[in-house]
């Protein structure tokens, strides 16, 4: 065996023999530092013994291989040169593309690339496969590693995916899919600045932990996706755009189109018709900031609606072992999402407020009183309602947009991961019921009296803060009978297993404070 070729061969398909990771020199302990631009590789050259001191990594470098030179290729090569591991490229030119790889990696010949590696990744397109098929020979019972992705009409199109086809061109082969997840820029910036985690799937198991425990010494989070037969999955996901937002997002996007539509109906368009005044400046920002306080409290209260409609199901069937209808199960799955959004378009109305008296039409609103004021003669303009009125509203938006900026800073996996399950559910569920009641509250104090003022109904139309109220005022009242006592014990009991119709008979705990904790299942 030559110099930094790996130690043990990965059997050929069938073959029962077992692989010992430990022992492999794929393993991460057993790399060393390697030269060229990767002066400082992820692993150090002296390594913790298991007793706790340092000890000398052993001088064999474990060798793999990559088929292709592409961005792709290079950026992986960078990535397990930093890792430890001893890179060879084989390409069909090596002279002209040796200089865009790290002088640390070896750039040769494709039939010369392949001898001594036992795991070679394939980097090039699923067209280019077949002319691989003049080294079956070479690549005989070695681990070949398809990072390929399909294009969405190819993906469509074939019947098999890329890894399976692969596997049928070289059936003495493991073929194992991983890495098609992470981008080019990921590999070479490193996981701290992408997803850590790479699905990974294929019908032989000592293959697939071979390049498992290839993944976690390159610094990422393999994903074991089982057989092969999930490589058309798994090569699906880097298509996905943002799946789980699609339908929150045409949500909101619908609630602002109908928004400004009303509102540049109210406050554009019945100013021209009525009186013939051309306010149709304010469509930029003024109607803008007055549509998305509407959108954020209206999406706000669609997060905790679904709950409210839930519980209502269970308190009527008298269990919880029923299922819910398929859009209220997806109602409750893009709360997230949906909270999210709630959040953004608040964050944007508070920018676009602090934007309102930068605007040239409020300088010349302002001059325009002054002079008023000074033609009529009056010293001293002074409400102490309003004044009263717009503290408390705006201390009652900042309060709100604070508890919203909670809920979804607590949203992120990495602030999510670092709390218990009681207390995520405390801020996303009863701090994000008082940011609903702030948000109503701030509403309340904007309208004031204004909902019973004749002036407001332009083209009969009701104020728009009026229309928002509807859906969180319901949530509120429903949230506040549930906590009636003879509701909460009942719903507290059927969350618990209780049954009104089945032998399952609960008594809940005398402390009520016990009862709360396990209500929420």
């Amino acid at each position: 065996m030559e110099s930094g070729q790996l130690a043990g061969r990965a059997p050929a398909p069938g073959c029962g023999e077992s692989l010992d990771m430990e022992d492999s020199p794929l393993h991460p302990q057993s790399a060393t530092r390697t030269s060229g631009k990767m002066d400082k590789p992820l692993i150090s050259h002296q390594l913790v013994d298991s007793d706790g001191s340092l000890a000398e990594a052993p001088s064999e470098v474990p060798k793999v291989g990559i088929l292709g030179s592409g961005d792709f290729a290079r950026s992986l090569a960078t990535r397990l040169l930093g890792s430890g591991f001893s890179v060879v490229v084989g390409s069909r030119s090596p002279k002209r593309m040796a200089g865009l790889f790290p002088s640390a990696a070896r750039v040769t010949f494709q039939e010369e690339a392949v001898g001594s590696p036992e795991v070679i990744f394939i980097a090039m397109f699923r067209e280019h496969y077949s002319t691989l098929c003049g080294l079956s020979d070479q690549l005989a019972g070695k681990i070949l590693v398809d990072v390929s992705n399909p294009t969405e009409r190819e993906h469509l199109q074939h019947r098999e995916s890329n890894a399976e086809y692969l596997a049928s061109l070289f059936p003495t082969c493991a073929v194992v899919k991983a890495f098609n997840v992470i981008s080019a820029w990921t590999l070479q910036s490193g996981p701290r600045d992408g997803n850590r985690q790479v699905p990974i799937c294929s019908d032989q198991p000592e293959a697939k932990h071979t390049v498992l425990e290839m993944a976690r010494a390159m610094g990422f989070t393999p994903v074991d996706m089982g057989s092969l037969a999930s490589a058309w999955e798994v090569e699906a996901m880097p298509m996905r755009l943002f799946p789980g937002w699609k339908v929150p997002a045409l949500l909101a996007l619908g609630l602002f189109i109908f928004f400004y539509a009303y509102n540049f109906v109210r406050d554009v368009l019945e100013p021209y018709v009525q009186e013939g005044k051309n306010k149709f400046y304010k469509l930029p920002v003024f109607v803008v900031n007055t549509t998305l306080p509407c959108v954020a409290y209206v999406l706000l209260s669609l997060v905790y609606l679904p709950g409210v409609l839930a519980a209502a199901l269970q308190l009527r069937r008298g269990t919880k072992y029923q299922r819910f209808p398929d859009w209220l199960d997806h109602w409750l799955q893009h709360r997230k999402q949906i909270g999210l959004l709630s959040f953004f378009c608040a964050a944007l109305h508070a920018l676009y407020s602090l934007c309102l008296p930068l605007r040239r039409s409020h300088r010349y609103d302002l001059v325009n009183l002054a002079v008023k004021q000074v033609l009529t003669n009056k010293s001293h303009l002074w409400n102490e309602e309003e004044v009263w009125r717009m503290e408390i509203y705006l201390s009652l938006g900042v309060l709100a947009l604070g508890m919203l900026s909670l809920l979804a800073v607590t949203s992120l996996p990495s602030i999510a991961n670092s709390l218990n399950w009681r207390e995520f559910s405390f801020v996303q569920s009863t701090l994000g019921f008082v940011a609903l009641v702030l948000s109503t509250l701030h509403t309340l104090t904007y309208g004031w009296t204004r909902a019973f003022e004749e002036s407001r109904y332009k083209f009969f139309l009701p104020p728009t803060f009026t229309l928002t109220l509807l859906v969180p005022c319901v949530v509120i009242l429903a949230k506040g009978l549930f906590l009636l006592p003879c509701v909460s014990r009942r719903l507290t009991k059927i969350r618990r297993g209780w049954e009104k119709d089945g032998s399952v008979r609960l008594t809940l705990p005398v402390d009520r404070a016990l009862a709360q904790k396990t209500s929420h299942v």
